[in-house]
């Protein structure tokens, strides 16, 4: 035998996997631990990993406003009005509806709300009404349920803050066990962990599947193993320049003499359905915030419309938040009115919750002026028929 006719020994064919192994960008929600305190991160990465669940919260939050303001003294009612509608709140806003949006935005996200009533230089004025961010404080709690102190947070130890009486706290729900309140998303680290599993492994399918990926396999002729190697480059070869060809948008062929098969990895592979779990998952989120669900875009169903039944619930517990937050309001007007020297005795007015739908109000006003019509016809003639 020749030496060139010898078979050549081939080398090992390498393989490669270059699978990338990035998870989704919201990983706190696996390393879920539930705390009393320090879970405010996990909490805001729900908002921002699952943005029906920040809608359902800026829902409630537009729901919740609405309000103004009246004094026992007929003489402050005007200042304390224009006080309501032209305090700052920073950061180029005005007025307490201003304040009292992120004010309930930090009560639903971690459980309470921080406020601080800030006075002037010469202490007779109220110059700002600002939010502070509630991870910077902790609760000291007294003797009795009545006396709680607040505290600077990560000091070393627990440092008071002075000045209290210009602090505003309002806890969320408090229980026995978390007396400065529990946050709105309390209960939805475990389903939003699992929610986007399901969007990232959704994702990375569509990758996968989206972008096809060939498997070309070349099986030798008898006596063409020794060659193997280089037929092997060289189809590689061919192969990439006809893909890149593609990509610019012409269209090239490819030609392969011998046993060649193509085919497109994963083809065969079954997609999970998504739609049933989804949906499952959505449904305790959505019922953990009260808001019903075609107001967050969810069309479950073909004739989705707000209930009577749905609209109470809802201003029932609109309702309850606005009871939470009124004392800390309540404060401020009476700080106010002490600074200025008057009555301090102040009443927050919430505007009514409409919640209705229009059509049906329209119909409604309709049947009360045709009643009222019908009824003003009868008393005339009821009025003649006796007068005759």
């Amino acid at each position: 035998m020749k030496w060139w006719e010898r078979r050549k020994k081939e080398p090992a064919a390498p393989v490669v996997q270059v699978r990338q192994s990035t998870g989704q960008p919201f990983g706190v929600l696996d390393r879920y631990v539930p705390l009393h305190t320090g879970e405010m991160a996990l909490y805001r990465a729900i908002r921002e990993g699952v943005p029906i669940v920040d809608a359902a919260i800026w829902k409630l939050i537009r729901l919740c406003g609405g309000l103004t303001v009246r004094s026992r003294d007929a003489r402050a009612q005007r200042g304390l009005e224009e006080f309501f509608r032209t305090v700052d709140t920073g950061w180029g806003q005005r007025g307490v509806q201003s304040f009292l949006d992120r004010y309930l935005d930090d009560l639903f996200t971690c459980g309470h709300a921080l406020g601080e009533i800030v006075l002037d230089g010469t202490g007779r004025e109220i110059a700002a009404l600002l939010c502070a961010d509630p991870e910077q404080v902790e609760v000291k709690v007294g003797e009795s349920p009545l006396d709680f102190r607040l505290c600077r947070a990560g000091v070393g130890e627990d440092r008071e803050l002075p000045w209290q009486q210009l602090l505003l706290f309002t806890p969320f729900q408090p229980t026995s066990d978390a007396p400065c309140g529990v946050s709105l998303l309390r209960s939805m680290p475990f389903l939003t962990g699992i929610l986007l599993k399901i969007f990232q492994a959704t994702g990375q399918n569509w990758e996968r599947a989206g972008n096809l990926r060939f498997a070309v396999v070349c099986k030798p002729g008898e006596g063409e193993e020794a060659f193997a190697q280089e037929r092997c480059r060289l189809l590689a070869q061919e192969w990439s320049s006809a893909m890149q060809a593609g990509h610019a948008g012409s269209v090239r062929d490819f030609v392969a003499v011998g046993d060649v098969d193509i085919k497109v990895i994963g083809a065969d592979s079954q997609v999970l359905d998504s739609q049933v779990p989804v949906r499952q998952i959505l449904e305790q989120l959505v019922s953990r915030t009260g808001i019903p669900p075609f107001m967050l875009g969810l069309s479950w169903s073909s004739t989705e419309r707000m209930s009577t039944q749905q609209a109470d619930l809802l201003t029932s517990e609109i309702t309850a938040i606005r009871r939470s937050v009124e004392p800390a309001l309540c404060r401020v007007a009476e700080l106010w009115l002490k600074l200025h020297g008057y009555d301090p005795k102040a009443e927050i007015l919430w505007e009514d919750i409409n919640l209705q739908d229009l059509t049906e109000e329209a119909r409604a006003e309709l049947y009360r002026a045709q009643a009222e019509s019908l009824k003003q016809e009868t008393n005339q003639d009821t009025t003649q028929g006796g007068t005759v």
